[in-house]
């Protein structure tokens, strides 16, 4: 495995958490990456990096942003998050793992990109239902303004220090399963 994969693989990882958080905003950063040659895609990908779909993905952008500040409106969009989420994360493994073979490529886009986009998606979704429940939708801004910070900043650490951004990815998964952990702990 050449270190050019194993980048590829943490760009691949990073964005992919970053998806979990916001799913068009790390589609854009890659998209641009692409368009200015920051960062090359797989052949079969390389239309993200178009002028077209630039455009289009940052009015998807805009447009998730502000959404997610409307209390109950994100909630709604909680409920198709963690499926496209992972459908995202899948797809960008696949446009950015480099010289590997299909099986391996699509069994790392599968488990390692749709897998962590989908589990940090879930737990985001967990947030912002536990914030409407317990603050009745006013905290939710505050959820949805530090969710999409987390999603601009892993998409930039992947895109310019993906080995950081694996380790960073490490630690949010570790966040998350100690939340998880402490809310499954028997009561006693």
């Amino acid at each position: 495995m050449t270190i050019e994969t194993i980048i590829s693989i943490c760009l691949g990882i990073g964005l992919s958490a970053s998806v979990g958080f916001r799913i068009f905003l790390p589609l854009f950063a890659l998209s641009l990456a692409s368009y200015f040659d920051v960062w090359q895609l797989n052949e079969s990908w390389q239309w993200i990096g178009s002028s077209a779909a630039l455009i289009t993905l940052t009015v998807a952008t805009i447009i998730e942003i502000f959404a997610y500040f409307i209390p109950y409106i994100d909630n709604l969009l909680d409920t198709i998050s963690v499926p496209l989420a992972a459908l995202a994360g899948t797809a960008i493994m696949l446009s950015v793992v480099a010289d590997l073979s299909p099986v391996i490529t699509w069994s790392l886009a599968i488990i390692a990109g749709g897998g962590t986009a989908a589990s940090i998606s879930s737990t985001s979704s967990a947030t912002r239902l536990a914030s409407t429940v317990t603050t009745g939708g006013v905290g939710n801004p505050i959820v949805s303004t530090i969710e999409t910070g987390t999603s601009l900043v892993m998409s930039i650490v992947s895109i310019f220090l993906p080995i950081l951004a694996i380790i960073l990815v490490i630690i949010i998964l570790f966040i998350i399963f100690r939340v998880y952990k402490k809310f499954k702990a028997p009561k006693t």
